[in-house]
């Protein structure tokens, strides 16, 4: 296995997408809001490198609130094809606009209008209500291309702690578990199952 936290993560993630049916790149998002109440969802993984993890959300969400008030957050990747899984664990700070125009700008048309119509997280009477608001979206940007919606950017979790799980018989499982100790460098090691 590799030294190194991120290349052991390249390594596994390639061979998600290659061996998962549907959304290799999925993540569960933990967070806990102001009162200490845990919620997780789970979310997509847009990007990656030694500064961390990065996916993409309404910054008026409660998601958004959640990571706001805590400044912390943990993924969790589960790859049951695999029999793996990776847990991580940092802080949580916002991906600069220019990042989070580059990805909105990647994204499908329809997905950009719906970061427009969409009031994420807040109650909805009925879903026709959102899909009226889709058409007005739809008709307010045609023929044009579709900003990102100031309130719609990137999340980053810079790692503290990275857990690479691996499933063994009778439950004797493989952990090994890397911590930050600095700006580019780790303490490596291994916990019982």
């Amino acid at each position: 296995m590799a030294d190194d936290p991120f290349a052991l993560f390249d390594i596994w993630l390639a061979e998600a997408r290659a061996s998962e049916i549907n959304d290799y790149n999925a993540m569960a998002l933990a967070t806990v809001d102001a009162q200490l109440q845990p919620s997780v969802r789970m979310v997509l993984l847009k990007g990656h490198d030694p500064r961390g993890f990065v996916f993409y959300t309404n910054r008026e969400s409660r998601k958004a609130q959640e990571l706001g008030e805590g400044s912390r957050a943990a993924l969790l990747f589960h790859w049951k094809s695999l029999r793996r899984q990776i847990r991580i664990e940092g802080a949580i700070s916002h991906v600069d606009d220019a990042e989070s125009d580059a990805y909105f700008a990647s994204r499908g048309r329809d997905s950009q209008l719906g970061a427009w119509a969409s009031d994420q997280s807040r109650p909805l009477d009925a879903r026709e209500t959102f899909e009226a608001r889709f058409e007005e979206m739809r008709a307010r940007f045609e023929g044009g291309d579709v900003p990102r919606p100031p309130h719609w950017g990137g999340y980053r979790v810079t790692p503290q702690r990275i857990e690479f799980w691996l499933d063994r018989e009778h439950r004797l499982h493989e952990r090994r578990v890397f911590t930050r100790t600095g700006e580019n460098g780790w303490d490596e090691g291994l916990l019982f199952p």
